[in-house]
């Protein structure tokens, strides 16, 4: 189907494990399409279990069933990019699924990534090597001191926090500054955007369900070359709670519960995201099925 004329693309999100990655693979599928990440944990190779990607147990390829996967498994865990790199590298990958005739899928449920697909983002100048080691150095050693020094900085996670130090360092400005500048990047035409939002509770039940699936499938494995790289724990929920457990600071059953905690809140937060700064074109409130796949096709005239 190359060089067929491609003018719809799709963001398909939604809280971890609402079964966001099983209907974009169904989808690319039946409309050609290549599926493009927006996950910032899934970016990362040697954690395919711990951060639940179409890779665990499977090698990676740049495929699945004939299905083009795009932005998985590409950066080992010590390396940290920015959302301008994650857009840079979505748009380079946009282009070339256009460039095949292939329909292009997003498929993700980090909040920063969409939005920045969707809306764009702030023309920020490069940061220098320079700057963003010693911003990542301090965020590494006093958390609490990075906070105090980037106050307009309203985030918790830690890569965050060094991304507006690092803006702070190389411009003089604080990120909030530049993200009130006219903003670049977003993909046009704007995606058709499908937010997959089960109740809660469905959530809570495949999260409590896969997470001993994750570790009996070669999570364990992963946490242990994390400890032996001295590499960051906190770069995926389940890397920090298995590495405590094979350090003996955790039983495996506190290890297997405070990761399912840790997953349910971060699924909670992610539903207000969508909630308050996500407009979806199609909302699915149940994990979705074969209706959903053909209404989707159907509207779209694939």
């Amino acid at each position: 189907m190359s060089g067929m004329s491609v003018t719809q693309s799709y963001i398909i999100t939604g809280p971890t494990a609402s079964g966001k990655s099983s209907l974009a693979h169904e989808l690319a599928k039946r409309i050609n399409g290549t599926i493009i990440n927006c996950d910032s944990v899934q970016v990362y190779s040697g954690i395919e279990n711990i951060s639940a990607s179409p890779f665990a147990n499977r090698p990676i390829a740049d495929e699945i069933d004939g299905v083009p996967y795009r932005l998985f498994s590409i950066l080992p865990l010590n390396v940290q990019i920015s959302v301008a790199d994650y857009i840079k590298m979505a748009k380079t990958e946009y282009d070339a699924a256009i460039a095949m005739g292939r329909t292009p899928i997003f498929v993700g449920g980090t909040g920063y990534y969409i939005n920045g697909i969707v809306n764009g983002i702030s023309e920020i100048p490069e940061i220098s090597a320079e700057n963003r080691n010693r911003a990542r150095d301090i965020v590494a050693h006093d958390l609490n001191m990075a906070r105090q020094m980037v106050p307009d900085c309203k985030a918790t996670d830690p890569q965050r926090i060094a991304r507006a130090l690092e803006v702070f360092f190389e411009t003089g400005r604080h990120l909030s500054d530049w993200q009130n500048t006219p903003r670049i990047g977003a993909i046009t035409p704007m995606p058709f955007k499908i937010l997959i939002n089960p109740p809660l509770d469905i959530l809570h039940q495949r999260i409590a369900s896969r997470i001993p699936e994750m570790i009996s499938g070669g999570a364990l494995d992963e946490a242990k070359y994390i400890i032996d790289n001295n590499l960051d724990t906190r770069r995926a929920i389940g890397a920090e709670q298995l590495c405590a457990f094979l350090r003996g600071e955790l039983s495996k059953d506190d290890a297997i519960n405070n990761w399912i905690i840790k997953t349910n809140q971060y699924a909670k937060r992610q539903r207000t995201w969508f909630k308050t700064q996500f407009s979806a074109d199609l909302i699915i409130n149940h994990i979705p099925n074969e209706r959903d796949l053909d209404f989707i096709c159907v509207r779209n005239l694939f």
